[in-house]
């Protein structure tokens, strides 16, 4: 492949884009790769295509490898598949719905689990035709209700979606770790950083769930690490070591308190302590959150609350995570005088029973444990409330922020925080997908056997936006060489005789295999050559300038920096070394 700037469709911009908030975003915009059509809604300009092109053959193969067959689905798919699952209303306002000319619903699809398994049902029947795995590279849609960051988080993106077919839940297991090591490989050949956490299945259903997240400050998931013991999670996942159960028989009795002008638990501790003779902290204190949880498809709203120790806020992503397909939202005035029961500011455990209202709780709250909290009067609070005796939780939940240096759940050592992108997720699906489609495999006595499942995904052009996240300087764009859309840049620096010397050398080693692309456009100055070679972001570039009357050329290492000069004689095979071609 011979590229030339002077006739490829490409425009650099000088200026960052004004909506651009993260470096891919920028870089892509500005290095011609991409343009923003609508809010999360991109077009791909040529050496975009190339790249994205590169990226989908590098996991292409990479399944094909470990056994996958590769399928196509429609994007436009008809209601009564996403029904039959409940996902119509689960998914809520992410899916794009419409309808055709005679008023029949349809969504574009987000992800096809219901497609694979109906396509499964009706080709295979006997135990002999499993294990299979199918997968797809295929446009998805999701109606994000902010979408930002360029490609990372839009409503349009290339997905690779895959999903595995087992007769048992060890072939299930198989499978998941074929696609792990399949998913290394991967993002190893991607050249992306990355960290595996265990993770949510959210909407999806199943149990075991992990992510892989390339790390980015400008990430938007938070995930924890141990650096003793190797554990790391996504903060929505990570699990909360309980402390033991204690005696509640000696504990002292529960103790109603003035507590006028406290609304916030620092206000709180400050006046128990100064007026009440008590030594406590923010984390002695039980924080009571009421929200309301609407369930998708239903008219049906629960009152539920949370209880939190008072030094923690209520993370509303974790607690999402762990009401799903539930809807939580904060409660309201109007909501509060609807229940009267519920003193705003001063909720306590104590009768939240007999209110029929359920109550969960931290894991750190357990039986013995003792807390200041509300006394269920205006102006009053209560100290010595002890779970196991003044009140018993319905449940623990995981909704409570974590911190960096709290302890690991696997060896007790402390947790750091980052932050990182999301690039693949993979889950056990289980049987979810399969008992709603009815996907059954007659076993060798005749009888059916529920098949179970695999889902396991990567983002093809998120994938993209992470690379460049990750592989960048303060000149532009630095792409690992499988990715790039070329090998090489030769810059003609602008005479006649250096631009024919450049489409020469550009020829000989396009005949050697290399993709190259050639800067031959007339008119446009050395400075500008140079800086849109630093932009675009191709790992070899070679200038071909002054130096070619004393028959030398300069190449250039895009991600070291380092430059030579070498004999144009000698030209085509140091570069074709350099390449490692």
């Amino acid at each position: 492949m011979l590229l030339r700037m002077s006739s490829l469709f490409l425009r650099t911009l000088r200026d960052d884009p004004a909506d651009a908030e993260v470096p891919s975003h920028k870089l892509l915009v500005r290095a011609g790769y991409v343009r923003r059509v609508a809010p999360g809604i991109y077009s791909w300009l040529p050496l975009g295509k190339m790249v994205l092109e590169n990226v989908a053959k590098i996991v292409r193969t990479e399944m094909n490898r470990m056994g996958g067959q590769e399928v196509l689905f429609p994007a436009l798919l008809p209601r009564e598949y996403y029904e039959a699952t409940g996902r119509w209303t689960e998914y809520g306002d992410t899916l794009f719905r419409l309808q055709d000319r005679k008023g029949a619903d349809y969504l574009l699809g987000p992800t096809h689990e219901e497609l694979f398994t109906e396509m499964v049902k009706g080709e295979y029947s006997s135990y002999k035709d499993y294990p299979v795995t199918l997968y797809q590279i295929q446009t998805k849609y999701r109606d994000e209700a902010r979408p930002r960051a360029g490609i990372l988080r839009g409503r349009e993106f290339l997905m690779k979606d895959s999903y595995s077919f087992d007769l048992d839940d060890d072939g299930l297991k198989r499978s998941y770790e074929q696609h792990r090591e399949t998913y290394i490989r991967t993002f190893d050949r991607l050249g992306i950083k990355y960290k595996i956490v265990f993770a949510t299945s959210g909407a999806m259903g199943g149990s075991a769930s992990e992510e892989f997240l390339a790390p980015t400050p400008t990430g938007e998931d938070t995930f924890v690490a141990c650096h003793s013991c190797g554990y790391a999670a996504n903060a929505e996942a990570v699990v909360t070591p309980a402390p033991a159960a204690r005696p509640t028989g000696d504990l002292p009795a529960l103790q109603v308190m003035d507590t006028p002008d406290t609304p916030t638990i620092e206000t709180l501790v400050s006046y128990v302590n100064e007026h009440h003779g008590l030594s406590v902290t923010a984390a002695d204190t039980l924080k009571n959150v009421v929200v309301k949880v609407a369930t998708p498809g239903s008219d049906k709203v629960e009152t539920l609350i949370v209880g939190v120790p008072g030094d923690r806020e209520v993370d509303f992503k974790r607690l999402e995570a762990a009401l799903a397909p539930g809807e939580p939202a904060i409660f309201e005035a109007a909501d509060f005088a609807r229940h009267p029961g519920l003193v705003r500011g001063y909720i306590g455990p104590q009768i939240l029973r007999e209110l029929g209202i359920r109550y969960l709780v931290d894991p750190r709250v357990v039986t013995g444990t003792s807390w200041v909290t509300g006394a269920n009067e205006p102006g009053k609070h209560a100290a010595n409330v002890v779970a196991g005796r003044d009140f018993t939780p319905d449940g623990t939940i995981e909704a409570a922020e974590v911190r960096a240096g709290d302890p690991c759940p696997r060896c007790g050592a402390e947790l750091s925080i980052d932050r990182g992108i999301e690039i693949g997720h993979i889950f056990q699906l289980g049987r979810k997908y399969a008992d709603a489609a009815g996907l059954d495999a007659l076993g060798p006595d005749g009888k059916p056997i529920r098949i179970t499942m695999g889902s396991y995904g990567i983002g093809v052009s998120r994938a993209v936006a992470v690379i460049a996240e990750q592989a960048h300087d303060q000149l532009g764009l630095v792409w690992p060489r499988e990715v790039a859309p070329a090998d090489v840049h030769i810059v003609g620096t602008g005479k006649e005789n250096q631009v024919e010397a450049a489409l020469e050398l550009g020829a000989e080693l396009e005949s050697r295999g290399l993709r190259v692309l050639v800067d031959d456009r007339p008119q446009v100055s050395p400075g500008v050559k140079f800086k849109d070679a630093e932009l675009l972001g191709l790992p070899t570039i070679v200038v071909v300038g002054r130096g070619l009357s004393q028959g030398v050329v300069e190449l250039r290492d895009r991600v070291s920096g380092e430059k030579s000069e070498i004999p144009l004689a000698e030209a085509a095979d140091r570069i074709m070394a350099a390449t490692g071609a």
